[in-house]
């Protein structure tokens, strides 16, 4: 029985993969969702409902479009499984109980935020602000609100400041990057959804780890001379990193550190 449920599960997951694929496309660009249908962003040509098949549909077509065969990115059978697999980590850590479904849709959003970024470099309004909303009810009907506005407020505040901070240390070294500055307010926003969906303590630790993370992949895409120290480095996916961990392990990760501290 459970291994039929982890499969539905991970089914679900990898056929709303698909849907996301096309918001990760067509949201940047301004298109709409439902139309046109499915096609090919090469020739146009639709898509036939078996070439659509989460996962297999790929695999199928060898990666390539069955009328002009350009190649489709890699990204799309990436995205199908990733939710799948990240669908299945929740429904073995929850269980099919209400914070399951809670989790579910902050996973769902922090997907189509992380893969837009990768690829626009953009964290969109449209998706931030519904999710900020959506979280703060979810903390209303779940009596946690109190905790879902602090979190809202730590962390858009802690990445807000160092958005402020690191623009004048950019300016006062000349860095090349001096009129961007070091983050943009798409990461402000989505801090702010990871407070609302992660409460202000965990959001903490969530920070901790994007910034972890985003330190070790920084460095090793610097030394291995896939990027300049100059080079924009998005941050929105690291923020998703350790939404997730924290998701999926963040009271074993806070009891290991307050017990590291004694307290």
């Amino acid at each position: 029985m459970i291994i039929s449920t982890c499969l539905f599960i991970f089914i679900i997951g990898a056929m709303l993969g698909s849907f996301f694929n096309v918001c990760i496309h067509r949201l940047p660009r301004g298109e709409g969702l439902m139309f046109p249908g499915s096609h090919c962003p090469y020739c146009n040509n639709p898509i036939k409902p078996w070439e659509n098949i989460p996962i297999l549909g790929y695999i199928f077509l060898k990666g390539r479009c069955s009328h002009c065969k350009e190649k489709i990115s890699g990204r799309y059978i990436a995205v199908e499984a990733l939710t799948g697999i990240l669908y299945l980590g929740l429904f073995l850590r929850f269980g099919l109980t209400v914070d399951f479904f809670y989790f579910l849709f902050f996973t769902s959003v922090l997907v189509v935020i992380t893969f837009i970024d990768f690829e626009h470099f953009l964290i969109l309004d449209k998706i931030t602000y519904p999710s900020m909303v959506i979280g703060l009810i979810a903390c209303l009907i779940k009596r946690n609100l109190i905790d879902g506005v602090l979190g809202l407020l730590v962390g858009a505040g802690i990445i807000y400041l160092i958005v402020v901070v690191s623009a004048i240390v950019l300016k006062m070294i000349n860095h090349p990057c001096k009129d961007e500055g070091g983050m943009g307010l798409g990461d402000v926003k989505l801090a702010g959804v990871m407070g609302v969906f992660l409460g202000w303590k965990f959001v903490l630790v969530a920070l901790f780890m994007a910034c972890l993370f985003g330190s070790i992949v920084g460095m090793i895409l610097i030394l291995s001379g896939l990027k300049k120290r100059t080079d924009y480095i998005p941050f929105g996916p690291y923020l998703a990193m350790g939404s997730l961990v924290v998701v999926l392990w963040g009271e074993r990760i806070l009891g290991w550190y307050v017990g590291l501290l004694g307290i």
